[in-house]
């Protein structure tokens, strides 16, 4: 009988998949959020307060939408 030890998707390495979400979603959250606070500061001359609250609102929304990519 053959296993399907070391092939990607199987239920022997199931283990590797959450950090490897954890991590997607972090990402996209973190380069969503430097993207809006950059817009806001820098291009649309935006207070600094203004700018932080923009990026937690889109980083945050960002990775929601990261996690319910990821869990489909």
């Amino acid at each position: 009988m053959m296993t399907d030890r070391g092939v990607p998707g199987s239920a022997v390495s199931k283990g590797v998949g959450p950090m490897q979400h954890l991590r997607y979603i972090m990402l996209h959250a973190v380069t969503a959020a430097v993207f809006i606070f950059l817009l806001q500061h820098y291009a649309l001359s935006a207070s600094l307060e203004s700018s932080l609250v923009w990026a937690l609102t889109f980083g945050g929304c960002a990775a929601g939408l990261a996690y319910m990519q990821a869990n489909r």
